[in-house]
C-alpha cells in the first residue's frame, strides 16, 4: 500500500533541486516573461526596477504591496502572453491553486491551500468563489466561461467575508473584464496549437462614441481537430433483458456500442461593453456576454490510473496507468434513439451555454463612493456520456444524459468613505435569487422494459427530477481607524440570511431496481432550509515605511448549506442524505510585504492557520453506484508562503521571480465520513451509519456484517501537497530598430498529494515539475507580435482530483476488501502554440 511521504527535509531538497535546475535552464535560455504569480507593471520612468499592480481586494484601489491580503495578481499583459483564456490554464501555473474538470456533478472542483468542494454533487457551491466584474458565480461549471480580454485577475487566498458577494471559505478568484478606452483600439489575434490541432482567433474593437460614451466588443472562437488524450476504446456489446422481474427468463438483446470521441471541443464567446461617464463623478458600465462550449466526449480526460491488477476490472484489455489515454463508448444507437437529450447517433457530448448581463454604477465624490452591481446570469449544461468511463462489454455499462440549468439575479450596493483621516467606513447590502433545475436519465445494468410509458423509459434504470430555489440577504460593514501614524485597524462583519427550497423525485425506476431496494420512485422528497450567520473579521496594518507593509488578520467565512440535487433516493435513504449544513472557517493570517534595494528586490512572507468546520463533501460509492453528501467534521490548514522578485536596474528588462509554499491541510475530528471502496475495517472503515440519529457508531461484530463509515482524523484533505513552489525568469531585449524580443521560462513544483477527499492512499499523486515557456517578437511600431507558447513542456501527467471507478471494488467495511479502480481527472499534456497579434 502506498504510504504518505513524511520526509519533509527530503521533499525540501527535492524542491530546491528542481527550482535550481529550472533557474539554470531559464538563465541558459536568456530567460523570459515574469511569472504572473509575482507579475508587475512598471510605474516608474527609471530603467529596471519593480513596479506595482493595482488591485481591489478590499474594494479600494491599492497596490499588491499595500493591501493586507494574501493576493496573486495577474495583469492583462500576462494573461495574453501565456494565452490564459480559461481558469484551468491559470490554475496550471499557480502554486497551491488547482482546478479539476469532471464530466458530471458540479463539473469542477476549485481548490486553494488544500480546501475545495469536490465534484460529484451539483448542489455544492464552490469553497473558492469566482467573482466576475463584481458579481458572484459560485458554480463549478463557471470554468466553462470564456475569460479573455481581461483587465486583471486576482486570486485572494483564505477566507473572504466582506468584499465579494456571498462569502467564500477557501478564497476568491476575482476577474475584471476590459473596459472601453479613450481612443480607438483594434486587436486581431489568431493561433494554432499543435497537440490538439486547435485553431483559435480573437477580435476586439474598442472606441469612444462620444466624449462620455465608449464601446468595446470582444469575440473569441476556437475549434480542435484532435483530442489531447488517446482513446483506446473499441466496439463493445451491451446486452439488455426485457423483463420486470429477475424470475423471468428472456433472451438478451445485443446492442452495439462503438468507441467514443477523443474529447475535441469547439467554443465561441462574445462580450459587449458600454461605458458611460456623463459627469466627473458618475460612471456606468453595462456588460453583456454570451458563450457556448461543445465537447464530443466529456469524460475524455478521465484516466484509469490505478488498478489493483494493473488492468481494468471491467475490461482486462484496458491497461491502467498514468498515461494520456482513456476509453469510453458511445450509447448504442437504439438506446440513444429513445433516451432524452441523447445524440441520436450515440455520440457522447457536452454542451455548455451561458449568457449574462452586468450593470456597474459608481458615484465617486471627494470622500465618498457609492457603488452598485446588478447582475443576471444563466447557464445550461446538457451532456451524454459513458458513466463508467470505460470501454467494456456487458450489463455493467452505464449510459447517462443530463439537462441542468441555473439562473441567478443579484444586487449589491455599498457606500464607503476615503477620507484618509482618523477613520473611514464602508456599509452595504446584498441580495441574490437563484434557481437550479436538474434532470437526469441513466441506462444501466442491462435493464429493459418495453411496457414502460412513455417510450423513452424503455432502457432506463432510473431518472431524476430535482430543483432548488434559493434566496440570500446580507448586510455588511467595516470601520477603519488610524489611531497613530502608519497604523490602521480595520474591523467588519457580514450578516447573512439564506433560504433554500428544494425537491427531489425519481419519476421512473426499473421494477427490478425497485425490488432490489436501490431506488424509490414516485415519491417526492421536499426540503425547506434556512440559514443565518455572522462573519466578523479584523485586520491590523503597520507601514513603518512606504516600502514595507506588516499586517495581521483574524478572519471568518461562511458558505451556506444546501441540497444534493444529484443524489439517489432509496428506501433506506432519507432527507439527511440530501441536506447538508453550512461550512465555516475561522483563523489567523499574518504577513510582511517589502520592496527593497531601490525597488530591485521584493520579498513577501505570509503565515496562516485556519480551521474549517462542517466541511462539505460529496462521495460516490462505486460498488453500489450511490451518492452521499456529508459534512466532514473539521479540518485545519496552516502554512507559510514566501514570494520573491528581483529586477536589477543594471540589467533592464530582466526579472527573476518565484515562491516557496508550505501547507499542511489535515482533517480534525471527522467521524461519519464514507469509506472508499474496498477499505477494510483494519484500514479504518470501522464505523456504522445510523440513519435514525444521523450519526455513526463503532462496528459491532455481533450485529453488523460490514461497516460503511470512517473517521478522517489526521488524514490529508484532497489536492493538498505540503510543498509547492514556482520559479521563473524573463528578459525583454530592445533592439536598435525599436523592436522587442522577449523570452521566458516558468516552472511550477508540486509535492505529492491525494486526489481523493476520503483518505484513499491509492489515489496518491507523486511530486512533479511542470514547465511553461514563451518567446515573442514585437515590431517597433507595436502593431505586430509573434509568439510561441509552450505549456507543460515536461509532459507530466498528474491527477487533479478523482473518484472510484463505477462497478469496481468490494468488501468495504469487512476484513478483506478489493480496492476499486481509480479514475483521475488528468492534466493536459504538452502543448505548443504559435500565435500572432495585430494591434491598431
Amino acid at each position: 500500500m502506498p504510504r504518505q511521504d513524511r520526509a519533509v527535509p527530503a521533499r525540501l531538497r527535492e524542491l530546491r533541486r528542481a527550482l535550481l535546475l529550472t533557474a539554470s535552464a531559464g538563465l541558459a535560455l536568456g530567460c523570459a516573461p515574469a511569472a504572473f504569480a509575482q507579475d508587475s507593471q512598471q510605474t516608474t520612468s527609471q530603467e529596471g526596477g519593480i513596479g506595482d499592480i493595482i488591485v481591489t481586494a478590499r474594494k479600494r484601489q491599492e497596490t499588491t504591496q499595500d493591501v493586507p491580503v494574501a493576493v496573486v495578481a495577474i495583469s492583462a499583459e500576462k494573461m495574453q502572453q501565456y494565452d490564459l483564456s480559461n481558469l484551468e490554464r491559470v490554475a496550471a501555473m499557480t502554486p497551491s491553486f488547482s482546478i479539476g474538470r469532471t464530466p458530471s456533478g458540479s463539473g469542477a472542483t476549485l481548490v486553494l491551500r488544500g480546501i475545495g468542494s469536490n465534484t460529484t454533487s451539483i448542489g455544492l457551491e464552490q469553497s473558492v468563489a469566482v467573482i466576475v466584474d463584481g458579481a458572484y458565480y459560485g458554480q463549478g461549471r463557471t470554468i466553462n466561461e470564456g475569460f479573455f480580454d481581461l483587465g486583471r485577475l486576482e486570486i485572494l487566498k483564505g477566507p473572504q467575508a466582506l468584499f465579494f458577494g456571498k462569502n467564500a471559505t477557501a478564497g476568491v478568484v476575482s476577474i475584471t473584464t476590459a473596459d472601453p478606452g479613450d481612443k480607438l483600439e483594434v486587436i486581431a489575434r489568431g493561433g494554432y496549437e499543435f497537440a490538439a490541432k486547435q485553431v483559435y482567433g480573437e477580435a476586439i474593437v474598442s472606441t469612444p462614441l462620444s466624449d462620455t460614451l465608449g464601446i468595446r466588443v470582444a469575440a473569441r472562437a476556437s475549434k480542435q481537430f484532435d483530442g489531447y488524450y488517446k482513446q483506446v476504446g473499441t466496439t463493445q456489446t451491451y446486452p439488455t433483458l426485457d423483463r420486470t422481474s429477475t424470475s423471468q427468463v428472456v433472451t438478451p438483446t445485443l446492442h452495439t456500442s462503438d468507441a467514443a470521441g477523443d474529447g475535441r471541443s469547439k467554443e465561441a464567446y462574445v462580450r459587449a461593453t458600454l461605458k458611460w461617464e456623463p459627469t466627473d463623478t458618475l460612471t456606468a458600465v453595462l456588460k453583456a456576454n454570451y458563450g457556448v462550449n461543445d465537447s464530443n466526449n466529456p469524460s475524455a480526460g478521465s484516466v484509469l490510473y490505478y488498478c489493483p491488477t494493473g488492468a481494468s476490472a471491467g475490461n482486462p484489455a484496458i491497461r491502467c496507468g498514468r498515461r494520456f489515454e482513456s476509453s469510453a463508448n458511445r450509447t448504442p444507437l437504439d438506446i440513444a434513439a429513445t433516451q432524452p437529450y441523447a445524440n441520436k447517433d450515440g455520440a457522447q457530448g457536452n454542451q455548455y451555454k451561458s449568457w449574462a448581463v452586468n450593470l456597474g454604477l459608481t458615484w465617486a465624490l471627494d470622500d465618498l463612493t457609492i457603488s452598485s452591481v446588478t447582475n443576471y446570469n444563466w447557464n445550461r449544461n446538457t451532456f451524454q456520456f459513458d458513466g463508467d468511463s470505460l470501454s467494456r462489454s456487458g450489463a455493467p455499462g452505464v449510459f447517462a444524459t443530463e439537462d441542468s440549468s441555473f439562473h441567478a439575479f443579484s444586487q449589491e450596493v455599498r457606500a464607503q468613505t476615503s477620507t484618509g483621516s482618523f477613520w473611514d467606513a464602508m456599509i452595504g447590502g446584498y441580495y441574490q435569487s437563484t434557481m437550479r433545475d436538474y434532470d437526469a436519465w441513466t441506462a444501466s445494468g442491462g435493464l429493459e422494459n418495453s411496457a414502460a410509458t412513455p417510450g423513452y423509459r424503455r432502457y432506463l434504470a432510473n431518472s431524476k427530477d430535482s430543483q432548488t430555489r434559493g434566496e440570500t440577504y446580507a448586510m455588511f460593514g467595516q470601520l477603519i481607524l488610524r489611531p497613530i501614524q502608519n497604523v490602521e485597524v480595520a474591523g467588519g462583519v457580514r450578516y447573512t440570511s439564506e433560504s433554500k427550497d428544494s425537491y427531489f423525485l425519481q419519476p421512473y425506476s426499473h421494477p427490478i431496481r425497485v425490488a432490489q431496494g436501490i431506488f424509490l420512485p414516485g415519491v417526492t422528497l421536499n426540503s425547506n432550509q434556512d440559514f443565518e450567520d455572522w462573519s466578523p473579521e479584523a485586520t491590523v496594518t503597520w507601514k513603518p515605511s512606504a516600502d514595507i507593509t506588516v499586517y495581521g488578520a483574524y478572519k471568518t467565512a461562511y458558505k451556506s448549506g444546501g441540497f444534493s440535487n444529484s443524489g439517489i433516493y432509496s428506501p433506506s435513504a432519507g432527507l439527511a442524505d440530501f441536506e447538508f449544513d453550512p461550512e465555516k472557517a475561522k483563523g489567523f493570517e499574518a504577513g510582511i510585504k517589502t520592496t527593497l534595494l531601490d525597488r530591485q528586490l521584493r520579498l513577501n512572507l505570509t503565515a496562516y492557520n485556519f480551521r474549517y468546520n462542517n466541511l462539505q463533501l460529496d462521495f460516490f460509492r462505486s460498488d453500489i453506484f450511490a451518492f452521499t453528501t456529508i459534512n466532514a467534521g473539521s479540518a485545519r490548514t496552516k502554512g507559510v508562503e514566501l514570494e520573491f522578485e528581483v529586477a536589477p536596474r543594471a540589467l533592464d528588462g530582466f526579472n527573476l521571480h518565484g515562491s516557496v509554499n508550505y501547507n499542511r491541510a489535515r482533517y480534525g475530528d471527522a467521524p461519519g465520513a464514507p469509506c472508499w471502496a474496498g477499505q477494510t475495517r483494519g484500514e479504518g472503515c470501522n464505523l456504522v451509519y445510523v440513519a435514525a440519529t444521523d450519526s455513526s457508531r463503532p462496528f459491532d461484530p455481533a450485529t453488523d456484517t460490514a461497516a460503511n463509515r470512517q473517521n478522517l482524523r489526521g488524514q490529508v484533505t484532497a489536492n493538498a501537497p505540503e510543498w509547492t513552489g514556482n520559479l521563473g525568469a524573463s528578459y525583454e531585449a530592445l533592439m536598435e530598430s525599436g523592436a522587442k524580443f522577449a523570452f521566458g521560462l516558468d516552472a511550477r513544483y508540486s509535492g505529492s498529494y491525494l486526489a481523493s477527499a476520503f483518505g484513499n492512499p491509492y489515489t496518491k499523486q507523486h511530486r512533479y515539475v511542470s514547465l511553461d515557456g514563451s518567446i515573442s517578437f514585437t515590431t517597433a511600431d507595436e502593431h505586430w507580435q509573434l509568439q510561441l507558447i509552450g505549456k507543460n513542456l515536461t509532459n507530466r501527467w498528474y491527477a487533479i482530483g478523482g473518484t472510484d471507478a463505477p462497478n469496481t471494488g468490494s468488501g468495504t467495511g469487512t476484513l478483506a476488501g478489493v480496492v476499486a479502480d481509480q479514475i483521475g481527472y488528468a492534466s493536459v499534456p504538452r502543448t505548443v502554440q504559435a500565435q500572432v497579434t495585430f494591434r491598431y
